[in-house]
């Protein structure tokens, strides 16, 4: 005779092994199809999150140009026959912290002057040997500039081998510069996102193409329209972000890297000449917070694409199931 509390404990026992048994996902994990978009992503990324870093360093230093300029002027001394050229620097120096609106006054030294004609001149080269001009950078008050018709006769009538220029007469044409540059950046980054776009797009269409039969599956048994597109986004979800996360990590570290590289190389005469054109390679807060931006974007678009192609191989699939030789032409 069967016990009953023993069937009891065999049935408990049973219903807790059940219980305990793992749920298999609805979606398969990341197969052939899946790591590829997610190598597609990352490289897509990557671009779009070096072309914003470029262009945020460019509008960057276009700011700092049009700050340069209109912060500073600059003095410079000819050699001339019976010229003490030290005596000449402190006195233009004097004369320009003598003016009104000048703030400050500083006369490079020979060291940094050589530094400057390095990759022409190349190293230990003789400045006595050569009429090497020398400079007085002035910086002056943006808001009161000084009056610089009357400092320019007071240097004249002091040091007549001095000359003063204040970037007037190349400051507007600097400034459009930048600021066409800036534009073709944004432009450049504006195709790249769009690039970026359409490529996400077409490689996750890809990908759920691979997955159509658990789509039909799930919508033979009844799994709604949502339940299903729920699914699928959560998978495609990681997809993006690990792809996203992949490119964009690595462009922050190549901007790491090149700042890490200028600041190993300081005070060299390729760092010089490189600064003085491309400014620091270290992004700001802001590049880098477009960087997250744009990882952030890709995720989401990638997961919005994931949805509308769901719902659109469901109305096919309905489509298909009204009208059987919609199935035959396909």
């Amino acid at each position: 005779m069967t016990d009953p509390a023993a069937t009891a404990r065999d049935r408990g026992s049973k219903e807790r092994l059940v219980t305990l048994r793992p749920t298999a996902p609805i979606v398969p994990p990341v197969n052939v199809s899946g790591r590829a978009l997610m190598v597609v992503i990352a490289i897509m990324s990557f671009l779009c999150a070096v072309t914003l870093g470029a262009v945020t360093m460019v509008q960057e230093k276009a700011e700092a140009w049009q700050g340069d300029v209109s912060r500073e002027i600059t003095i410079q001394i000819k050699p001339e026959e019976g010229l003490d050229m030290d005596q000449a620097l402190i006195a233009v120096r004097d004369i320009v912290l003598g003016s009104p609106g000048a703030v400050a006054a500083r006369i490079v030294d020979r060291a940094s002057t050589a530094r400057l004609l390095e990759p022409w001149l190349g190293e230990g080269f003789d400045m006595d040997e050569l009429p090497v001009p020398r400079l007085v950078i002035v910086t002056i008050d943006e808001n009161n500039p000084p009056d610089f018709g009357a400092m320019r006769q007071a240097l004249a009538e002091a040091v007549p081998a001095a000359a003063l220029d204040d970037h007037r007469a190349w400051a507007d044409r600097l400034i459009s510069m930048a600021r066409i540059t800036v534009l073709i950046g944004v432009g450049i980054l504006s195709l790249m996102l769009a690039t970026t776009m359409l490529t996400v797009i077409f490689a996750t269409r890809g990908a759920m193409a691979g997955n159509r039969h658990i789509v039909e599956v799930l919508h033979f048994v009844g799994a709604e329209t949502g339940f299903i597109a729920s699914q699928f986004q959560r998978r495609f979800l990681l997809i993006g972000l690990k792809g996203a996360g992949v490119g964009g990590g690595v462009a922050a570290v190549v901007f790491l890297l090149l700042a890490a590289w200028q600041n190993h190389t300081m005070a060299t005469a390729l760092n010089d000449q490189a600064t003085a054109l491309f400014g620091r390679f270290s992004l700001s807060s802001a590049g880098y917070f477009g960087i997250v931006a744009i990882i952030a974007l890709i995720a989401a678009m990638t997961t919005l694409t994931t949805r509308l192609t769901v719902i659109r191989t469901i109305r096919e699939i309905d489509r298909q199931r009204a009208d059987p030789s919609l199935a035959e032409i396909g």
